[in-house]
Parts: C-alpha cells; sequence; structure tokens
C-alpha cells in the first residue's frame, strides 16, 4: 500500500523545519518530490503556490535548476488550464530571484577585489627598496591575468550561468502556449538584456537559436490547445518585436552572422504578417542593414539599404504632416535628419566600387547561379522589386532631390566624380574633400572604396588617351592626402585584379616600370563593371575620344546612321511614307482610343468582381480550416483523453506491480534484519532482491557467520602472537631504563611543584592585598545599600500587594463567568436532551403505528390470498372429478361397442318419430348417478354427451375450467336447459345398447360407430 499523500501544508511545515536544522538539501527534495507527485495534480492552487514558491527560493540559493525545471513544468501542467497567472508569478519570482543573485555576486567580487587591493597597498614591506619581489614578478608573468578576472570567474560566473539557465527555463515552459506569450516575449527581452549587459556573444548565439526552434515548433503543432498561432497579427506582431530588439543586440555585439540571420528571421516575419509594420520600426531594420552589409563589404546594398531608409523617412514625413499617423509610430524627421540620410545615400553609392583590391571579397556580382541566388535573396530583404545597380541608385537620387539636402562637401564630392571628373587633376580636388571625410568618424569607412572608383575611373580615362604610361606618372596621378596614401603595390594588385576580371586590358613591364594598355581593335575589352549595371549609354565615365576599338566596334552603326540620314534627303517619298504612316498611327490611336477606354473599364469591373469572389472564396475557406480545426482539435482531445486514461490505466497497474513487489521486499529486508547476529549483516544487494527468498537468506547467513567466525579466530591468533612478542621487548627495555627515568621525573615534579607553590602563595598574598582594599573601601556603602535596598523592597511589596489584589478580583469575576456560562449551557444541554428525547419518542410512535398498519395489510392480504386458494383447490377438485366420470363413460362406451361387436347383432330400423327419445334410457341408466351427482355432474354428463354428439374418435376432452361452488355457472344452466326440453332432431344420441342376445339398432346420430356389416342396412 503506498504511503498517504500529505497536504501541502504539512509539507510546507516539514521543509521549515528541516531548513530550521540545516538541511535545506533535504527540505529541497521533499518540496520537489510533492510537487511532482501525480496526487498533487488534484490539489487545489492555493494550497499548492506557497509550496512552489519556498521551492524556487530554495532552488536558486543551492543552484539547483534541474530541480526548479522539472518542478515547473509540473506546476504549468496543472495549472494552464485554469489560472495562468499564478504560472506568470512563479516564473517572474525564478527571475527575479537569480538576477538578485547575481548582483549580490557582483557586489560580493567587488567587495573581494577592493579588499585585495587595500591589502596589497597597505601590507607591511620588508625592503622599502625593492617593493616587487622576484616571486611576485614571476607570479604575475606565470599567471597572465589579472586578480580582477580571477575573482569573477570564481564568484560571479557560476551565477552568470544559473542565470542565463534559468532563462533557458523559462522560455522552454512558455513556448508552446499562447496565453503565457507576453510573459514569453518578456523573457526573450530580459535575455537579450542579460547578453548584451555582460557580452555573453555565445550564449546570445545559442538565444537566437532557440528562438527560432520555437517558432519552427509552434508552427508545427499550430493545431493543439492553447497553440501559438502566428496568424494572429497580435502574436505576429510582439514576435517582430522580439526579433528587432534580437537585431539590435546582435548590432550592439558586432555578432554580423547572427545579425543577417535576424533580418532573415523578420523579412520572414513581415512576409507572414497581414499588417503593415510600424515605420519606426522599418527604419530600424533598414539602419541596421545598413551596417550589416557595410561589415559584409557589400557597399552596392549598403547604398541601395541607405536608399531604403531615406525613401522611408520621406514616407514618414508626408504621414505625420498629414495627420494619418501617430509622430511615436514613424521616425524623427527633421531637416538634420534629412540632410544627414541624403548624404549617406550619396556617399554610399559613389562607394559601390568596381575592381576591389582584395582576391576573395569585393564588389563585383558574379554571374554565376550561387551569387544570382544570393542577391536574389539580398534584394528580397530590401523589399525591391528587382537588382539595384549603381545607374539605378543615381537616377532615384538625383529624382528625388538628394543633392539639395546633402551635406555640401558629399555635392562637392559628386559633382568632382560623376559630372567633372578629370585624371590628372582628380587627388588635388578630392583631397580636401577626403580629408573633411576622414575626419568624421561615420563616413571615415567610406574613404577606401572611394579611393577604389578613383582609381577605376583613372584607369579607364588614361586607356582612352594613352598608349603606354609610366607608373610613376600614375602613382602621381593617384596621391592622396595622409593617412590615405595609396602605396605601388596597392596599385599593382588593383591592375591584377582587374585583368584577372577582364575589366581592365593592361600589361606592366616591371623592368622599365611602363603601363601598356590594350591596343587591339578587336578586342573585347570591357569600359564598365557589367555585373553592377554599367554600360556604354549609362556609364558615367567621360569619354575624352573614341578609341580605334570603340570605332571599329561603331562601324555598321555609324553606316547605317548615315545612310537612313540619306534617304530622307535623296528620296521625297520616304518621309512622306514615313509621315503617312505616322499620321494613320495617330488616326488608329483616337479611333481605338475610346474601345480602350471601354475595354479598360470592363476589365476593371472584372477585376473586382474578380477580387470579390476571391475576397469570398477566401472567406469560406477560412471558415472550413477553422471548422476543421476545431473538429481536429476535438479529435485530438479525445485521443488525449483516451490516452491519457490508457497511461492512468498502466500506471496504475505498475503501481499496483511496484507496491506488490515493495512489500516483498521490504519482507525479504526484515527478514534479513532479523537474521542479523553480531556488527555485520548478509553480504546482499539490497536494491537487488527480485531473485532472493527466505531460504536463501538464511544459507547465505550462515556462510558468512562461518566465514567471519573464521576470521576474527584468526586474527585473534596473529595479533595475539604479535603482542605478545612485542610486549615481551618493551617490558625487557622498559625495566633497564625505569630507575633513570624514574629519578628523574622525581626531580622534575619536586622543582615544578616549588614554582608552583611560590606563585601561588604570591598571587594569594596580591589577591589578599586587594579584597582587604575593597573592603575598605566598599564599606562606607553599606549603610545607602541597606536604605535604598530597604526602600526598593517595600515598593515591590507594595506593588505586589495590589496586583495580588486585583488578580483576585479578576479570577473571581472570571469564576463567577465560568460558573454562569457552565450553568447556562448545562441547562442548553438539558434543553436539547428533552428535545432530542421528545422527537425520538414520536419516531418510534411512528414507528410502532407504521409496522401495526403494515401487520394489517399483511394478515389482510394473506386472508384474501388463503380463499383465494381455497376456491381454486374446489374447482380442481370439481375438475378432476369430471375428468375422472368422463373417463368411465368413455371406457363404458368401449365396451358396449366391444360386446356389439362380439354379438354381430345388426340395427334393423331406424327409431320412429313417436318413440321415446334416444337421450331418455340413458338418462333412466343414470338415474341412479345423477342422484348422487350436483350440478358439477350434470355439467359433466353435459359434456360427455355432447362429446358423443360431435364423433370425436378420441377419448372425450377435459373440461379444465370449473365453476364456483354454489353458484351454478353457464355449463349448469345449459344442462339443466337441456334437461327440461325435447332434444333438437339435428342432434340425436344413441339409444340404450340392448342385451348381447338382441340385435343393435343404428342410430343415425352422429359420431357413433357403425360396424361394416351393419352400414348397408344403416342406410337404408
Amino acid at each position: 500500500m503506498p504511503p498517504p499523500h500529505q497536504k501541502p501544508e504539512n509539507v510546507l511545515k516539514r521543509a521549515h523545519e528541516l531548513m530550521g536544522v540545516g538541511q535545506s538539501q533535504a527540505a529541497l527534495v521533499l518540496l520537489h518530490e510533492h510537487i511532482t507527485s501525480k496526487r498533487s495534480r488534484n490539489v487545489p492552487l492555493t494550497s499548492l503556490e506557497p509550496v512552489m514558491i519556498l521551492l524556487v527560493e530554495q532552488s536558486v540559493e543551492q543552484k539547483k535548476g534541474k530541480l526548479a525545471k522539472d518542478a515547473l513544468y509540473q506546476y504549468k501542467n496543472i495549472s494552464q488550464n485554469t489560472h495562468v497567472g499564478t504560472i506568470e508569478a512563479m516564473l517572474k519570482k525564478f527571475i527575479e530571484l537569480a538576477e538578485e543573485k547575481v548582483k549580490t555576486a557582483q557586489a560580493k567580487a567587488d567587495e573581494v577585489q577592493s579588499s585585495l587591493e587595500t591589502t596589497a597597498a597597505t601590507a607591511s614591506v620588508d625592503d622599502l627598496e625593492a617593493t616587487e619581489t622576484p616571486e611576485s614578478i614571476l607570479l604575475s608573468t606565470v599567471s597572465g591575468e589579472q586578480s580582477r578576472d580571477r575573482t569573477d570567474r570564481a564568484i560571479v560566473t557560476p551565477w552568470l550561468k544559473f542565470l542565463w539557465e534559468t532563462y533557458r527555463t523559462v522560455l522552454d515552459i512558455l513556448r508552446n502556449n499562447a496565453r503565457l506569450e507576453i510573459m514569453y516575449q518578456n523573457t526573450a527581452m530580459q535575455a537579450f538584456g542579460f547578453c548584451l549587459e555582460y557580452t555573453r556573444k555565445t550564449e546570445f548565439r545559442r538565444l537566437c537559436e532557440l528562438l527560432r526552434n520555437h517558432v519552427q515548433t509552434a508552427a508545427k503543432y499550430s493545431t493543439q490547445m492553447h497553440a501559438i498561432n502566428l496568424n494572429d497579427p497580435d502574436t505576429l506582431q510582439r514576435h517582430l518585436e522580439t526579433r528587432f530588439q534580437q537585431l539590435n543586440v546582435a548590432v550592439e555585439l558586432e555578432l554580423w552572422q547572427e545579425a543577417f540571420r535576424s533580418v532573415e528571421d523578420i523579412h520572414t516575419l513581415l512576409n507572414l504578417s497581414k499588417r503593415p509594420p510600424k515605420n519606426i520600426m522599418m527604419a530600424n531594420y533598414f539602419e541596421k542593414l545598413t551596417r550589416i552589409f557595410l561589415v559584409a563589404e557589400n557597399y552596392l546594398f549598403h547604398a541601395a539599404a541607405w536608399s531604403r531608409y531615406y525613401n522611408l523617412l520621406r514616407q514618414s514625413a508626408s504621414i505625420v504632416a498629414s495627420g494619418q499617423g501617430k509622430k511615436s509610430d514613424n521616425p524623427a524627421t527633421s531637416e538634420a535628419d534629412f540632410s544627414k540620410a541624403a548624404s549617406f545615400v550619396l556617399i554610399s553609392a559613389l562607394a559601390i566600387p568596381v575592381i576591389s583590391t582584395s582576391r576573395s571579397r569585393g564588389a563585383l556580382v558574379d554571374l554565376d547561379e550561387t551569387k544570382r541566388g544570393k542577391n536574389s535573396r539580398l534584394t528580397q530583404l530590401l523589399g525591391m522589386s528587382q537588382a539595384p545597380t549603381r545607374a539605378v541608385l543615381f537616377k532615384d537620387a538625383m529624382s528625388k532631390g538628394l543633392l539639395k539636402r546633402a551635406r555640401p562637401e558629399i555635392r562637392e564630392l559628386y559633382r568632382i566624380l560623376e559630372v567633372e571628373f578629370h585624371p590628372l587633376s582628380i587627388c588635388q580636388k578630392i583631397s580636401p574633400i577626403l580629408s573633411k571625410i576622414g575626419s568624421d568618424t561615420e563616413m571615415e569607412k567610406y574613404v577606401v572604396p572611394l579611393q577604389q572608383v578613383i582609381l577605376t575611373r583613372l584607369f579607364q580615362q588614361l586607356s582612352q588617351v594613352y598608349e603606354t604610361v609610366d607608373v610613376e606618372f600614375v602613382q602621381n596621378l593617384a596621391k592622396f592626402p595622409e593617412p590615405f596614401q595609396i602605396s605601388r603595390d596597392t596599385i599593382e594588385k588593383f591592375i591584377m585584379n582587374g585583368n584577372k576580371k577582364d575589366d581592365l586590358s593592361i600589361r606592366m613591364d616591371h623592368a622599365t616600370g611602363v603601363l601598356s594598355f590594350d591596343s587591339d581593335i578587336f578586342s573585347s575589352t570591357k569600359s564598365t563593371n557589367s555585373g553592377l549595371g554599367f554600360n556604354e549609354n549609362d556609364s558615367s565615365v567621360q569619354k575624352l575620344q573614341n578609341t580605334p576599338s570603340d570605332i571599329v566596334r561603331t562601324q555598321f552603326t555609324r553606316l547605317t546612321k548615315a545612310l537612313y540620314v540619306t534617304c530622307q534627303y535623296i528620296d521625297p517619298s520616304f518621309n512622306e511614307a514615313r509621315i503617312r504612316a505616322r499620321d494613320e498611327a495617330y488616326a488608329r490611336a483616337i479611333v481605338g482610343a475610346d474601345e480602350e477606354h471601354r475595354e479598360t473599364l470592363a476589365r476593371k469591373e472584372i477585376i473586382q468582381k474578380r477580387k470579390e469572389e476571391a475576397s469570398q472564396l477566401l472567406a469560406r475557406k477560412e471558415k472550413e480550416d477553422a471548422t476543421r480545426k476545431r473538429i481536429r482539435a476535438a479529435q485530438l482531445q479525445e485521443a488525449e483523453d483516451k490516452r491519457l486514461a490508457q497511461e492512468q490505466k498502466e500506471r496504475e497497474e505498475r503501481r499496483l506491480q511496484a507496491e506488490m513487489d515493495r512489500v516483498r521486499k521490504e519482507e525479504l529486508k526484515k527478514q534479513i534484519a532479523d537474521l542479523k547476529i553480531g556488527p555485520k549483516t548478509l553480504d546482499i544487494d539490497l536494491d537487488n532482491l527480485d531473485n532472493v527468498d527466505s531460504n536463501t537468506i538464511r544459507a547465505m547467513k550462515l556462510a558468512q557467520l562461518e566465514r567471519e567466525k573464521n576470521d576474527i579466530n584468526e586474527k585473534l591468533r596473529v595479533t595475539g602472537k604479535r603482542i605478545d612478542y612485542l610486549e615481551r621487548a618493551f617490558r625487557k627495555e622498559e625495566a633497564k631504563k625505569l630507575p633513570i627515568d624514574y629519578e628523574a621525573q622525581m626531580r622534575k615534579d619536586l622543582a615544578v611543584y616549588e614554582k608552583i607553590k611560590a606563585q601561588t602563595i604570591r598571587e594569594a598574598e596580591i589577591k589578599h592585598k586587594e579584597n582587604l582594599e575593597l573592603k575598605h573601601r566598599l564599606s562606607r556603602l553599606i549603610p545607602r545599600y541597606e536604605s535604598y535596598r530597604q526602600s526598593i523592597v517595600e515598593r515591590r511589596h507594595d506593588e505586589f500587594e495590589k496586583r495580588r489584589r486585583d488578580a483576585e478580583r479578576e479570577l473571581e469575576k472570571a469564576i463567577a463567568l465560568r460558573r454562569r456560562e457552565f450553568r447556562d449551557r448545562k441547562a442548553r444541554e438539558r434543553r436539547e436532551k428533552l428535545e432530542r428525547e421528545r422527537k425520538l419518542r414520536e419516531e418510534e410512535e411512528r414507528a410502532a403505528k407504521e409496522a401495526e398498519e403494515k401487520a394489517a395489510k399483511e394478515e389482510k392480504r394473506k386472508a384474501e390470498f388463503a380463499e383465494l386458494k381455497a376456491i381454486r383447490e374446489r374447482e380442481r377438485q370439481e375438475v378432476l372429478e369430471i375428468a375422472a366420470l368422463q373417463q368411465r363413460r368413455a371406457e363404458e362406451a368401449e365396451q358396449r361397442r366391444a360386446q356389439a361387436k362380439a354379438a354381430g347383432v345388426s340395427l334393423t330400423k331406424e327409431p320412429e318419430p313417436s318413440q321415446t327419445p334416444r337421450w331418455q334410457p340413458r338418462r333412466e341408466q343414470n338415474d341412479s348417478f345423477s342422484q348422487r351427482t350436483s350440478s358439477s355432474t350434470l355439467r359433466g354428463s353435459y359434456s360427455a354427451a355432447r362429446h358423443d354428439d360431435i364423433d370425436k374418435s378420441g377419448p372425450p376432452p377435459l373440461a379444465l375450467v370449473g365453476s364456483r361452488t354454489g353458484a351454478g355457472g353457464w355449463r349448469d344452466r345449459v344442462a339443466s336447459r337441456m334437461l327440461q326440453r325435447e332434444p333438437s332432431p339435428k342432434r340425436e344420441r344413441s339409444p340404450q345398447l340392448p342385451s348381447v342376445e338382441k340385435a343393435l339398432k343404428p342410430s343415425g346420430g352422429a359420431g357413433k360407430f357403425i360396424p361394416p356389416h351393419l352400414r348397408k342396412k344403416a342406410g337404408q
């Protein structure tokens, strides 16, 4: 039988008792076992909540996160369907206690560190000229770390780890319940703050992965009860806010890969959301994207992100100005903000490099499928319909008037690079601008990519004018201010990368230091970066003159243009046909305008109708999905109930089996304890008693006792022998030195005695003198002390008497009150007793009366039943008599037929009408019988006669339904009437049988047997 389940109050009391005696760990185990017990599911939450609070406190105090996690999971399963507020309270308590422990550990670490520093500063130094000893220098060299780090690792780090586990536990508990979603998001925010405050980069990565897994799990188990519904706008908005905070923390910790994954998470949630996000959130989104792309050196998408950010600022400004949105939901749109955003848009677009000096990382967009897929994904993250290009970004910036709002140095930089670029004076013009940009910490990062763009433009324009140039000449042209100088190695690396990517075609002669540009007129050298959207039409590289390759490449184009112009001048019909075709096109356009307008309107109506149908279809589908979801939820709930019932049944079976095993093991353990002999017990594993019985235990005990006996005897023998030898040797050596030691000890004891005696006498004399002085000094105070003491005693005696009298009066009042209460209680009890006796007497009387009535009814029923039984018995006797009479009459008839057949006499003639009726002789024969029978006998005679009339060959039927005695039935009345009247002509009785000597006459009645030799005569 399992132990009885304790109440939460008793468990709480026992836990406090254990904590009071220093058994905190045992108290925690007790609380954990009570919470995780199956019987605790039926305990009210108001009783279980104090137990849970104490468990959380002790778990944090003892750093038992696993026990707290198990208990919190169980507590959540108990209360999540009734009251989720208590779960939130427990989890908040858990987090608050863990955070307080971290703060306490930090304060303790600061105190320890300050004490160490104070001790080190104020410690005594043996050598004032050598404050650092060789040992301290060696220790500081070997340790390699400061004492502060060691202190934090020993005191603060364990609690930081526990706090991190606390956040993980709480998030795991809250992840799959929609009613705990707000608490889940708040906990995630707190975890982000923890990672940011203590710079926990590894924990932050794990936290991001944990949140992603939770979102995937929520989408997978969306059909369960209280599941997270990502289609709910409020739920999705909360998840978006959490992901934006995650993005901010990732950027602050400079975890750019996690920041990019956070951006992908945000983009996925934005695609699921039916509600547009706030502009302030999207502004933060694009601002973080700019930082991510800048760190990744993806300057193209970095500029595109800044462009999207500027467009969002313009949109927010128009919304706030028109009053369509709240100012708090939109980013700041002051003139300074617009100027800053416009400057960054322009400088980021200008910094998009064509060739990178790095082999593995460059702004060049390759045309392979991997790069295409990556660019497509980045384009989707920016919410753009197509991949951005440098020309498109500049075109969009110019159309929105960014030059007017940009800073002056940025406008000047744009004019020099894109409008008035000249290779011989570029560095002189751009040096002051680069110096000003380099002094700005936010724009300093754009100097290097701008240098790449300047070098690209420089070589592109030099290739149009020169065939060969000196490297020193190029290096002089590409001079930048300090500290942005470009070395010759950088220029050579730039040229090699351009040649490798087929953007430049330059050969370098290191012997002479000369650069040779490609002069092959049939070469396919690209003058711009096609991967970034450059071509000859939209390239901003100025054409100083056409190169031979340009002339060859555009020869057919120029020829076509010249022929076209010649045709216009030579053949007037060419112009007329062109003008006529133009006029016809205008006429067709005018004629088809109305038709096109009507078609447009019709198409608009069709589109609107299709939209309505699509919305209706979507609403119907959502309704069906909701119905299916509800049915599915009901089915899942039913299946869950069945599963729980099955699990409960299995658990009950396992519990019964475990209880049986436990009882059996306890019996075996009791037997083992009963068989215990001596200080040792049986060598049996008490945890494995499955294959052990009583006989085995006894046998093992006997064997073990025998072994122990032999071991003890052997040890005694060896020990005795060894002790004998040692004692003999000790005594032999001791006998030699005992006199000397005795003399020395005597002298020592005497000296000590004399010394102690002298000291004791001296101390006694001193103490005696002091006591005499003290006595003389205090003897003057004795009279005053006695008088004061007497006054105190008298005053206290008066107070005592007064209090005693008051106490006696109170006691008398209390006694009188108790007596009055006692008399009242006795009187009340007497009245209640009389009332109970009266009610009991009335109940007994009512029960006796009911019993008498029931007995009278029973007697009456028995009398009626006896009377009915007697009537039935009489009727049964009458029926039996009638049956016996009918049997006798049948036997007599058979005897007569047998006699007639034996005599062989035939009937000669039929009876005449005037003859006496045929039933008269039978009546005469039966006169004696009729005199002995009653009306019942007459009824039997009538039945027998009737039986003869219906010509039955078998035995006569029994008349089983009788009549009541003393009151003639219908059969008696019919028989009496038939005796008083003549028989009907149709119903003739058989005549009286003659003697054997006379011939039988046929009666002609129905049902009479006629022998074969008499049938012919009977027919006459």
